[in-house]
């Protein structure tokens, strides 16, 4: 069995350089998005709900272009016609964003530009475990999270740069955005195309056949017939069961008026539950690929993976809380005001593109600390020991009452997001099997949306209840949820993936 060449620190540096542009265009969204719907005139408690396209597009479109990717081979290779298409869309929707003439269209080309974005980052993740053997793996997403810390940094503090460098206004008429919102977008529609570019220029890919060898199979070929048997009885049981708890949980929010974000739960519920039915159906009329077989990837996840994804859910739920209300948190605790006219208001908004710079920062630099930490403990300590550091972090934007100490609190958060953007996916990558590389990492990905969705339809209902209108505590609830992360970690098991006998058999008998 060939075993898959080391590559030195340039190739590497070639191979995720794409992740500049991705990760500029996601920081100018976290940043601003929620300033972008504020000033278009949404309320404190509607914000969440706003914030939803990125997790339903997440959750649809990363399986399904993993899917694809898996099962792809062109002339310009297997996942790099992906990044391709996200990135032209993605830099598209970057320069129409900041020109959104009212709220509704603002919220539809966050749809927009998640959906691309989503389209170039999951094959991205994937391609790392396309080229480097296992014991690299950590290095190259590391060698991502540098760059996600590093262009995060320069995206988010994009407004405060042009403001306060260049002399761009940072105020505007009622219901306009200030020109330095929108110049930054369209730098990072430019950056965005260039750096993916230059990743899918600079490095090439392994064919199927060099894959399979690298792995110790056959040539057998990449459309073999999928090997698996599915218990449509079953199947069609989950599926009639969770469409009768989606129309009950329906119910329950109607009879008790709660926030109608809520029902995008119910809906997800509905909407699984007829998949379920169909891939059953689709199955016992002989078809077993597309939808059929991802669906029975969702239900059959290697051990690792389940361990892994509900850590996953816990550390995304305290972030996207983050993502949510650091704005309206530190504008409200911090800088008292909550209107988006004033100038404290938006000082405060672009203190938070500071912050976010520097959590960004301090990640980009932990990433190099991380291989080494990894070898001295294991990938799972590492990141048990950063969740927590996260956690505290979190939970101290609301004992800082002085901005300038929120920096401390964003270093905290900056450490656990560097762990998260590295140890999860390189134990994933490991724990997988090479052809099902794409489809896996996006399905990972349904863990990390699908706690995003639910922050999106509760939290708007406990500020405005529990919490009485005061954002902070959303952030102080993110740092418990980390932290609780940080004990479901201790139960992963780190296995590298082996090629079973019975998998060689089944690819030996369609060879």
């Amino acid at each position: 069995m060939r075993t898959k060449p080391r590559l030195n620190f340039w190739q590497l540096w070639n191979m995720s350089f794409g992740y500049v542009g991705i990760q500029f265009g996601f920081a100018l969204q976290n940043a601003n998005v929620s300033r972008i719907f504020e000033t278009l005139g949404a309320q404190v408690d509607e914000i969440p709900i706003l914030w939803i396209a990125g997790p339903v597009t997440g959750l649809l479109v990363q399986p399904i272009v993993g899917y694809m990717s898996d099962k792809t081979w062109t002339r310009l290779g297997r996942r790099k016609p992906y990044f391709l298409i996200g990135a032209i869309c993605a830099s598209l929707a970057l320069l129409v964003m900041p020109n959104s003439p009212a709220l509704w269209f603002a919220a539809g080309m966050l749809w927009i530009m998640d959906a691309s974005i989503n389209i170039t980052m999951e094959p991205m993740r994937a391609f790392v475990g396309d080229m480097l053997p296992d014991e690299q793996r950590t290095t190259g997403f590391a060698v991502q999270t540098f760059f996600i810390g590093a262009s995060s940094v320069i995206g988010s503090l994009m407004p405060y740069l042009l403001t306060n460098w260049f002399g761009v206004a940072n105020t505007a008429p009622d219901g306009q955005l200030p020109d330095s919102v929108k110049w930054s977008f369209y730098s990072g529609g430019v950056v965005f195309l260039l750096a993916v570019l230059w990743t899918i220029f600079s490095t090439k890919e392994y064919s199927p056949e060099e894959q399979r060898a690298f792995h110790g199979e056959s040539a057998a070929p990449e459309d073999d017939e999928p090997t698996f048997a599915l218990n449509t009885a079953n199947y069609y049981k989950l599926g009639a069961a969770l469409v009768f708890a989606g129309l009950v949980f329906s119910g329950v929010i109607h009879r008790l008026g709660w926030d109608k974000g809520l029902y995008i739960l119910s809906f997800g519920a509905c909407f699984y539950g007829l998949v379920q039915c169909i891939a059953a159906w689709r199955y016992s009329a002989g078809r077993k690929r597309g939808l059929v077989e991802l669906v029975y990837d969702v239900n059959n996840l290697p051990p690792a993976m389940r361990q892994l994804a509900l850590a996953q859910m816990f550390t995304w739920f305290a972030l996207f809380a983050f993502f949510i209300y650091a704005t309206a948190a530190v504008t409200s605790f911090h800088f008292g005001s909550t209107d988006p006219r004033s100038a404290a208001y938006n000082a405060g908004a672009n203190w938070v593109g500071v912050l976010m710079s520097v959590y960004n920062g301090v990640a980009a630099l932990v990433a190099f600390a991380l291989p080494w930490l990894a070898r001295r403990t294991s990938r799972v300590t590492t990141h048990v020991i950063c969740l927590v550091i996260g956690g505290l972090g979190l939970g101290s934007m609301f004992v800082f009452k002085d901005a300038r100490m929120l920096v401390v609190s964003m270093a905290g958060l900056g450490i656990a997001w560097a762990s998260l953007l590295t140890m999860p996916y390189a134990i994933l990558s490991s724990v997988v099997p090479f052809r099902k590389m794409g489809v896996y990492m996006g399905i990972f990905n349904f863990f990390i949306v699908i706690p995003q969705i639910v922050a999106a339809a509760v939290l708007g209902l406990l500020v405005r209840t529990l919490f009485g209108g005061q954002s902070i505590y959303a952030l102080v609830l993110g740092g418990v949820s980390m932290v609780v992360a940080a004990a479901l970690m201790l139960r992963v098991r780190d296995e590298p993936h082996r090629v079973s006998e019975n998998e060689k058999t089944l690819v030996t008998q369609h060879h």
